[in-house]
Order: C-alpha cells, then structure tokens, then sequence
C-alpha cells in the first residue's frame, strides 16, 4: 500500500478546504459526525500544518472535506493518505472503522457486540463492551456469560470512575466508553497475535474504536430497546420513565466548563429534576424538587422544567426565567410546592448568578474548602411582585459549584442526624480533584450510605466546574 507523505497530504486539504466554502467550525461537525473527537482549535492548527494528526483522522477530514467538494464543485477532491486504487481497506485502523460503520448501518442494537468483535479482529484484538448500569454500581457485560464488574472493587470499574486506560499485568487493556464526554462503560480489550497493548498507537486506534462505539451504542439505544434492557436491574414506573426522557445526559462539557450530574433513585425518580444548556460564552443550570414522591410531584416539577426551557429556548432573561417558572406553577392549584435554582455562568469573567427558591444556595468548593453559603432570598417561585434580588459570585478556575436537592441534606441515618451541608462540602473537598459526574456519583453513593441503604426523597446533585482560558 503506498501512502502519501502527511506533509503534502495536509498542504492538499488545506488547499481543498479553502476551495470548499466551509467555516472551520461547518467542517469540523462534519468531521465530528464520522467518527473524529479532536477539537476544533487541534483541526485548525492540522489545516496551518501547525499539528500533526493519526492516519485515520487525517483521512476523516480529507473525507469531510471531499463531501463538501462533490456538492459544489465537482471532481477536484483532497487526497487521501492512501492511494484510491487501494479501494477498501483490507486491515488495520481503517478497516476497523470502516467495519464498525458499515456493520451498524440498519443494525438492531443487540448486534453491537458482534460489528465490535469483527472490527477488533482487523486490529488483532478480542473486545468485550460492559456498560455502566442506570444506578452506576456495576458495568454490564454485552456478551452473554460474561460477569458483571463492580464499578467500585474491580479494574474495569477503576477505569469508568477516573475515565481513563490501564494495561493490566497479563497484558490486558481496559479502556473507558465514551460519547463524547459522557461516560457509558469500558471495554476490555485483549491482544492477540503481535499486538503489544504498550504500543502508542495501538492505544491511539483503541480509542478511536472506543469513541465511535460511544457513539453507535447512544445512537441504536435511542431506537432500540435491546441495550437499554441490559443495563437496566429492575422496572421503571411509568412517572419515572417519563421524568427520564425529559432529562439531559448526566454529562455534558465544552473547553470552558464541565457538567456532571447524579441523580438517585434511577428506577424510582420522581420529585426532582435537573437541566442544563452550554454555549460559548455562558453556562445556564437548573434544577427543581419537590421533596416528595408522588405523581403529581413528577408533574409539577416536569411543568416547572418545561416554562424553565420554554423562557431559556425564547432567550429569557434569568428574572424572566423565574417569573415563567412562577407562572406556570400558579396556574396549576393544589400541586405540590416546588423549590429550586436557577443559574448563570459567565464563561469569560466566571461570573455566577443564581435565583433560588425554597431550597438551600449552591456551593461553592474553592482548593477544597466551601466558601461562604450564597443568599437565595425567595421562598417561592413567583411571578407577580418582580422577582428577588440576584446573587452573584466570581468563581475561579478549578472551582467546583454544586447545585443539590433536599433530598441530599435531609437524608438521615440511624441516629436521626441529616446528612447536612457540611457533610456534602467535605466530600465535594475530598473529591474536588475527580472528574464532574464521578464526583456525582460518589456523593449521592455517600448520601445513599447515610440513609442506611434507602432513598426516602430524590437525591439530585449537579456539579460545575469552570475551567477558564
């Protein structure tokens, strides 16, 4: 197979792209949507040949850009970094890829586990895919007999919680499942033939398998039901399920700010909610509970969530935000109270306004230690009246804002003693230097503790930490 040389293949691209009409940030959705996990400031630097890339990722903007080429102008294509005449890849990376796309075209989610293996054969490599259960407490197997690994006590779920790589002593790498930033399991990879699991750029093919498996097992699940059942431990009510398909993902992540959330328990939530919308320059977070569980609980925190998005959706104001949430609680008589936050991230300054009403202000964890409680002066969600005074709070790079509900404070265990906010500061201290949602996951795992083994109201948290350039 000849290849052609990376430096002549990236000044070709470079030249196609600028023939194409494409921004820089069109191209990279469309390089995004084959499979490719760089961001947009490496593509850049690739197209000022500032940035070296692999093989296959080279190829993925060369075809991302070719698309664009056959749409306005016709044969002039950029080359690949093999020769056309090659055609279809026979082994190695993009056979791999090719294989993984080709084999979930039209595939039933439950035939995943079988495009995985075939395309691990191209790589000289057996694969086995867990996914992380809804309570987050074990990774499930997809191959049938397989056990199932504790998330807490086992390699595989060392791997999930610090969503990283490890080559065991027998030679096997276990690596995490990702979509993009949200974690869904690990994998387990064991090397056959020559493939020697230190290998760079063996790990460097394994995680872009790993990235567009992510993406494959989101995608079949939305339309199929045969993972869905596998990571599921029990039956969900029919509020529950409803409060689910109404949430976002439990992570979601731009270069400025990270999002993780937990919320618990997953097969019987019911009074609280949360949600979140990210964009250049601000971060914009809520959540609503009502701190009972029942069914007009579900709906009343459903309907706060729905005027919250409807007002954001219109490019409301976070007084107006508020006012909506009032209005639409109002005009619901008899439902049960709901409290909640709502807030604003500047990205640029770290700027953060909050609104709250009826639940306890966020935290605030700054090298470990929580500052001062913030103000949330209203008692209620309102619409007459104007609404209360907004606080503000500079946060600085690294620090770590956690929404929760009462449910988190209010859990006791025997002795009757709550969980408190100085418990959810200590552990949010402890565990500043973790990942977002793993820091989630462990506090409502802590929280879960406390209450003996039982959830008596939701336990939502909602951690953000701000990066700054």
């Amino acid at each position: 197979m000849r290849f052609l040389p990376e430096e002549e293949q990236q000044r070709l691209v470079a030249a196609c792209f600028a023939r194409s009409d494409l921004t820089l940030e069109q191209l990279w959705m469309r390089y995004f949507a084959l499979g490719g996990s760089l961001s947009l400031l490496e593509l850049d630097a690739y197209l000022n040949g500032l940035f070296a890339l692999p093989r296959v990722d080279r190829d993925m903007v060369a075809h991302a850009v070719n698309e664009r080429l056959d749409e306005v102008t016709g044969p002039a294509r950029a080359p690949y970094s093999h020769s056309v005449t090659d055609a279809k890849p026979l082994h190695g990376p993009l056979k791999a890829l090719v294989d993984l796309l080709e084999g979930a075209h039209r595939a039933p989610p439950e035939r995943l586990p079988a495009i995985v293996a075939e395309a691990g054969r191209a790589l000289d490599l057996k694969i086995d895919v867990y996914l992380a259960d809804y309570d987050q407490r074990t990774l499930v197997p997809l191959r049938p007999g397989a056990t199932e690994l504790d998330i807490e006590t086992t390699v595989g779920g060392d791997v999930f919680r610090r969503a990283g790589t490890t080559v065991t002593r027998e030679g096997t790498m276990w690596t995490v499942l990702l979509d993009g930033v949200e974690r869904l399991g690990v994998l387990e990879i064991v090397p056959s033939g020559d493939a020697d699991p230190d290998d760079p750029v063996l790990r460097e093919q394994c995680r872009w398998l790993s990235a567009l498996l992510g993406h494959l097992v989101t995608i079949t699940t939305k339309y199929g039901d045969g993972l869905d059942r596998r990571r599921r431990h029990r039956l969900r009510r029919s509020p529950t399920e409803l409060l689910w398909q109404s949430l976002p993902p439990l992570t979601g992540a731009t270069e400025r700010v990270v999002v993780g959330v937990s919320v618990q328990p997953a097969y019987d939530l019911c009074g609280t909610v949360f949600d979140y919308a990210l964009s250049e320059g601000r971060a914009q977070l809520a959540m609503f509970d009502t701190g009972a569980r029942t069914g007009s609980a579900n709906t009343a925190v459903l309907n706060a969530l729905a005027a919250y998005r409807a007002a954001r959706h219109g490019g409301a104001s976070l007084a107006e935000q508020f006012a909506a949430v009032g209005a639409e609680l109002e005009a619901r008589a008899g439902a049960p109270a709901v409290s909640g936050v709502l807030a604003e991230l500047d990205l640029g300054t770290g700027v953060l306004r909050l609104l709250g009403a009826g639940q306890a202000a966020p935290l605030v964890v700054r090298g470990g230690e929580a500052l001062p409680a913030a103000e949330c002066a209203a008692t209620r969600f309102a619409s007459a009246g104007g609404p209360p005074p907004v606080t503000e709070i500079r946060l600085e790079r690294g620090d770590l804002l956690a929404l929760y509900s009462r449910g988190v404070t209010e859990t006791t265990n025997g002795a009757g003693e709550p969980f408190g906010r100085a418990r959810i500061a200590e552990h949010l201290g402890h565990d500043a230097d973790e990942l977002p949602p793993e820091i989630a996951r462990r506090l409502t795992r802590a929280v879960l503790d406390h209450g003996r083994g039982e959830f008596r109201q939701d336990a939502g948290i909602l951690i953000t930490r701000w990066v700054a350039r």
